[in-house]
């Protein structure tokens, strides 16, 4: 595939559900987009930073960031992210949109680091982080419309998280939608009616029980994953009802079974879904045509 740096794509840089890391296994969620000419980080788990870099995508050229909800495997690493990128370099300010409380969570990110930040300053020149970086809390409707860029928010299904959106990114009539994490929520077809891409969370009924049991908290996790999580037949579902050029399976639950590979996942959403599909892995780019008509 070609690694023109300046080719619109998407990068699934983490692909895993939850926060827990497992020797040899893949990392939490986010994914960089690169599409109409902006440089968009989608959550921002743990590893986002270094999956980045992997990319061959210049930290300084970050530009946007998008926060789907609050929990950690989504924004453990946003405040590290431009911390990063602001030693790289980085001299262009750096817009965030997040659900309430992502000020709130960069505000004590920055006081935490406080003395790096000041003595940085002072000894390297550097300008200040604190101006560079807008953050913009944001809930149901148009989010942005900059530069033929439109970005609009769905709030999904995702107990106890009130604050979680699905994301649709347009732009010259191209369009990719995340779903965030969510339970089965008809209303994500609607708004994902005709994208390019979706890009949807998917579990394996299979895999819960032996997650459950690694990570030891039984009864309660399996309650949560089954209320807040979508079946990978679930996902597909929405796609089929969406219309949907491809469907990408991402965060995936559990992500790093050895009993599970990808023939499970096809399986499983080949039940609902019959077109153009991707399980996503680390580092794995999918591609977005420029032509939409094609």
């Amino acid at each position: 595939m070609n690694a023109d740096p300046a080719r619109d794509r998407l990068v699934l840089l983490g692909s895993k559900g939850g926060p827990a890391l497992r020797p040899g296994g893949p990392w939490p969620s986010s994914s960089l987009l690169k599409f109409g000419g902006r440089t968009i980080v989608v959550d921002c788990g743990l590893g986002v930073t270094r999956g980045l870099a992997e990319t061959g995508v210049s930290l300084k050229a970050l530009d946007l960031v998008f926060i789907t909800h609050l929990h950690s495997d989504h924004l453990l690493e946003l405040g590290p992210l431009i911390h990063t990128a602001w030693t790289a370099g980085l001299a262009t300010p750096v817009t965030v949109f997040g659900p309430p409380g992502t000020g709130h969570y960069w505000q004590r990110f920055c006081q935490a680091m406080e003395f790096d930040i000041e003595i940085r300053i002072v000894d390297e020149g550097r300008p200040d982080i604190v101006d560079m970086v807008s953050i913009i809390e944001f809930g149901e409707g148009r989010v942005m419309d900059e530069r033929g860029l439109k970005v609009l928010a769905l709030r999904v299904d995702h107990p106890p998280v009130t604050d979680c959106f699905a994301l649709r990114f347009e732009h010259a009539g191209q369009s990719i939608v995340f779903s965030a994490d969510t339970a089965f929520f008809p209303p994500l077809a609607d708004f994902a009616k005709g994208a390019d891409i979706l890009v949807h969370e998917a579990m394996l009924e299979d895999g819960i029980e032996r997650l459950v049991a690694k990570t030891g908290n039984g009864a309660r996790l399996r309650e949560h994953l089954l209320a807040s999580h979508s079946l990978a037949e679930e996902a597909g579902r929405i796609a089929t009802d969406a219309g949907v050029r491809r469907l990408v399976l991402n965060h995936l639950i559990p992500a790093d079974d050895p009993e599970i590979g990808e023939a499970d996942w096809i399986a499983a959403v080949r039940k609902t879904w019959a077109g153009d599909l991707t399980i996503a892995r680390d580092g794995l780019v999918v591609g977005l045509e420029h032509d939409p008509e094609k």
